[in-house]
């Protein structure tokens, strides 16, 4: 039977709550393997594993519980090895890597943010700031809507205009949120945002996080900010780009 792994914490963490399950139907009983000074929550993994709510749930409810009384650094869903002594084997191949991580994650949460454009509001930002894209679209307007070619020539520098906007508010918005960081991770790039970043925030200084995301909110609201978490801080088990 494959090892499903939830996350990995140290062997002298506190013990799991009674009766923990997670992922599968019915749900598995959660339990720790043990190496050296290093612990993994595991299950047995069921067979045919797809990312439906529930599962996802009960991933994420092993990670709050256990996260609560101690560091544990989460594996993402669908993590499997192929047996017990797989997951060990790991743990002992890594250890001084993993231990380097529980220690530096210790009291910290993750805050995913994305962010897009109000697109109403950022097309009459650009209109603001830009006299040629100004007089082109009066000058399209007195020539009752412009030829084809003065149309195509104003869509052609909005849409460079934006463009650019999208460059210049992705790095603002990194620099307004970075100092309140004690690390950042980029998130791959995806159609429809222009920020993806997740930052690793100290627990006892969230709110000044959460606060520097509402003063970016003020400040442009040109922007659309979603803002994911606390999380467990997924995106720097491997080291990230600010330490």
């Amino acid at each position: 039977m494959s090892t499903y792994v939830y996350g990995i914490t140290a062997s002298s963490h506190p013990a799991l709550p009674k009766d923990m399950t997670g992922v599968g139907e019915p749900p598995r009983p959660v339990r720790v393997l043990t190496q050296g000074d290093l612990a993994a929550l595991v299950s047995e993994a069921p067979e045919g594993l797809r990312p439906k709510r529930r599962d996802l749930l009960a991933h994420q409810n092993v990670l709050a519980e256990t996260g609560a009384a101690g560091c544990v650094l989460p594996m993402r869903f669908g993590s499997v090895a192929p047996d017990d002594d797989s997951v060990t084997g790991v743990l002992a191949e890594r250890a001084e890597h993993y231990k380097e991580r529980l220690r530096a994650l210790d009291g910290t949460v993750e805050y995913n943010v994305k962010a897009t454009h109000d697109e109403e509001a950022v097309l009459h930002r650009v209109m603001s700031q830009s006299p040629e894209i100004r007089a082109l679209t009066e000058s399209n307007r007195q020539a009752g809507g412009g030829s084809y070619e003065q149309k195509l020539q104003l869509g052609e520098m909005v849409v460079a205009a934006v463009k650019a906007r999208e460059a210049e508010d992705a790095v603002e918005v990194l620099h307004a949120l970075e100092p309140e960081a004690a690390a950042v991770s980029v998130g791959p790039e995806s159609t429809g945002w222009l920020v993806n970043v997740s930052f690793l925030v100290n627990r006892d200084t969230a709110e000044v996080f959460l606060a520097a995301v509402d003063g970016l909110r003020k400040s442009r609201p040109h922007l659309e900010l979603r803002v994911n978490g606390p999380l467990p801080p997924y995106s720097f088990v491997e080291p990230g780009t600010k330490e």
